[in-house]
């Protein structure tokens, strides 16, 4: 086996990275990406996670948890004695990285943007971590993924679908994000987008409903449920509005290759509603 360049080996923050030899100790803080370490092969040399690091379930309690993703106990991470920590543009604080990177010089950042850079992102994780075929196997199921949630959307109507993540405020996704990027790969086309942020506020009120063709309430961050739903109902009876796995949409790494097939399920399910009540 050939050795990797770490000219090969760029994270998203531009750091070249070598290969981590035969005994790294990682922390993850990335919840999704904690699991790519696993289906990698890598559950072993994972020694830190945060609480939402909940996947594989069978395996991951074993773990220790170091906090959340956005309040980390840095000097919890750090007695752990890390080679490597996984941290995310979107999850984790800047100042958190920063002061990890202090003591940790092998922080991978990673910013995955669409469901496609997910390749690199198998490349990055498998040349550092020494799992090359695992990787290149991961690659080729989600480029056949990809490939077959392209061909299935033909068959979809186009819809504008507000996707809603938090509440008081109500916040959705701005178009430059992994979850708007997607959604439109079955032809959901995100509402309420503002250039400037990435995660923007609206207003829930008739003006932005009536530019809307579906409401979906994601399961996190915040953990809107079936409940949240009836109760937009009760107020607002269009546009339709359905409770949504946020994994299916928000998680990259190894889970956005079946979570490509439960999207397409469940834009098939819904084309069969009315585009309004």
């Amino acid at each position: 086996m050939g050795t990797v360049e770490s000219s090969e080996l760029v994270d998203a923050a531009g750091t070249a990275h070598r290969p981590a030899g035969a005994e790294p100790r990682i922390v993850s803080l990335v919840p999704s990406l904690t699991e790519l370490l696993f289906d990698l092969g890598l559950g072993e040399r994972v020694v830190g996670r945060t609480r939402f690091c909940v996947h594989p379930r069978e395996r991951v309690g074993a773990v220790p948890v170091v906090g959340g993703t956005k309040n980390v106990d840095v000097e919890r991470v750090r007695r752990l004695e890390p080679t490597h920590v996984v941290v995310n543009v979107d999850e984790n604080r800047r100042e958190t990285v920063e002061e990890i990177a202090a003591f940790c010089p092998g922080v991978l950042v990673t910013h995955p943007t669409a469901p496609a850079d997910n390749l690199d992102l198998y490349r990055l994780f498998g040349g550092v971590f020494e799992r090359p075929a695992e990787s290149v196997r991961l690659g080729r199921e989600l480029a056949a993924a990809l490939a077959r949630v392209r061909r299935g959307a033909r068959g979809l109507p186009p819809l504008s679908v507000l996707y809603l993540i938090w509440t008081s405020p109500w916040m959705t996704v701005s178009r430059d994000t992994y979850v708007s990027r997607t959604l439109a790969l079955v032809n959901w086309h995100t509402v309420g987008d503002d250039p400037e942020v990435r995660y923007p506020t609206v207003e829930l009120d008739a003006g932005l409903l009536e530019k809307t063709d579906l409401v979906l309430f994601s399961s996190e961050p915040f953990p809107f449920s079936e409940r949240h739903v009836e109760e937009f109902r009760q107020r607002w009876p269009a546009p339709p509005a359905a409770a949504i796995d946020g994994e299916i949409a928000s998680w990259y790494g190894s889970r956005a290759i079946r979570g490509l097939a439960e999207l397409e399920k469940l834009a098939r399910r819904l084309a069969a509603r009315p585009a309004r009540g």
